[in-house]
This record gives C-alpha cells, structure tokens and sequence, in this order.
C-alpha cells in the first residue's frame, strides 16, 4: 500500500496536480527541503508546491520505489528533467535553462498519508548546469 501511495504522489507531481499531491499528506506533514528549512503543514508545503510550480517545470523519470515492509518508510530514486523559468532567490538567473539531476526522496506513512518528506540532489551539480 505505501508503495502505491507513494507512486500515486509522483503521478501527481509529474502531472502537475497539487490538489492530488495535497490529499495524499498528512495535515501535520514535515516537508524537509534539500538544504533548505523544514516546513511543517499542509498549508506550508502548498505554498512550496506553488512556487516550485512558477520557477521550475519538472518531470520526474527512471522511479524507483522501495517501501519497509511494515508500510511505515518509503524511498525514491529517480532522474529529475527539468525546466528553470523564474528566478529564485539567492540563486543563479533563470533564462528558460535545461538541467537533469538525480535525486532521491523518503517518506513516512501513518495509515494511507504521508507524514515526512525530505528529498536530496547535488544543488552544486545544479547550479553547475543552469550556470554554464
């Protein structure tokens, strides 16, 4: 079940639906940010999902999902193909530039919601890309 959860999550990323991605977690949920401050609540992680949506375009391909067998963890490997379109603050100058990383999520689960987020890439390798 959480594998499905899980793969139901990155549908909804991939197909740009917040409102499905927001049903799946929790109202509590910890959203830590690759080197970035933690942020807990739903209404705080749709705030981050609509930025992330006006200053990236993202499609996330070769998934690999892993869950504990108790249905309580999961994890996600995966090549992050992606569009820079608004500037962010503090980072390089968004120009439309192309980059592919990869990256990784975990994940907790308490019945069928997600409880924890915290997903990993190189920001270096990144910056690296939308820089040169």
């Amino acid at each position: 079940m959480s594998k499905d959860i899980i793969q139901h999550y990155f549908d909804a990323f991939n197909a740009g639906d917040t409102d499905a991605m927001l049903s799946l977690v929790s109202e509590d949920v910890e959203h830590f940010v690759n080197q970035g401050e933690v942020r807990t609540g739903r209404a705080a992680f749709a705030e981050f999902c609509s930025h992330m949506g006006v200053s990236y375009r993202e499609e996330l391909r070769d998934m690999v999902i892993f869950a504990s067998e108790d249905g309580t963890r999961a994890a996600a490997e995966f090549t992050v193909h992606g569009e820079y379109l608004q500037t962010d603050p503090g980072l390089p100058e968004a120009k439309g530039q192309r980059y592919v990383l990869p990256a990784g999520s975990f994940f907790a689960l308490e019945g069928s919601k997600i409880t924890r987020i915290t997903t990993y890439y190189n920001l270096q390798d990144w910056i690296c890309q939308v820089s040169a």
